[in-house]
């Protein structure tokens, strides 16, 4: 925070400080010199979103956006659904797609979207995720062709289990560290 002179955040996420780990975050950005607001949207619902980037004070302009959201419905292409394709595409693409609309505009020093090395290898049983990171890395493209600020991250599996990742059994974090891409610690994330 300090070294980035960053001072204000807006953290949003679909539920908001109900979210696990929610108010620890904020009190410890809050310990590090950060003034912390946290709102519940569902970023893939473009008006809502669109009422939070606007309620960013004019004095505060929003200066970088970090796309982290994802849901993950993991399958094989031949059993997913159109349905399910849409929980994780809403979640990752639609949202960065709205962000990007709704940002366009505006002088960003950052547009940062958290993507996956699953969109571009060791995506067994992951298509619609693998899809959804995908657009993302395409779109940080667009938009750097655009002069617009646009960078693409693509991680790998945290030593951390989340929603993303819980279904995970020890055999498939074995399978993927010998395939190259051992779990990151989360200091190293």
């Amino acid at each position: 925070m300090v070294v980035h002179g960053v001072r204000h955040l807006l953290l949003v996420s679909r539920r908001g400080l109900a979210a696990a780990g929610a108010v620890e975050l904020v009190a410890e950005l809050s310990g590090l010199g950060a003034e912390v607001s946290v709102v519940a949207c569902d970023v893939g619902d473009r008006e809502a979103l669109a009422q939070v980037v606007g309620s960013v004070p004019v004095e505060r302009r929003l200066r970088g956006v970090v796309h982290a959201a994802g849901v993950a419905d993991n399958g094989l292409v031949g059993s997913l659904s159109a349905g399910r394709f849409e929980g994780v595409l809403r979640a990752k693409a639609d949202a960065a797609w709205h962000l990007h609309e709704l940002t366009a505009d505006l002088d960003l020093s950052a547009f940062v979207l958290f993507s996956s090395a699953g969109g571009l290898v060791l995506a067994a049983g992951q298509a619609s995720y693998a899809a959804a990171n995908v657009f993302l890395d395409a779109l940080a493209v667009v938009r750097r062709s655009s002069g617009l600020a646009g960078t693409s991250l693509a991680f790998g599996l945290w030593d951390v289990a989340t929603g993303l990742s819980g279904w995970l059994g020890r055999a498939d974090v074995e399978r993927l560290r010998r395939g190259g891409l051992p779990a990151l610690s989360v200091d190293e994330g």
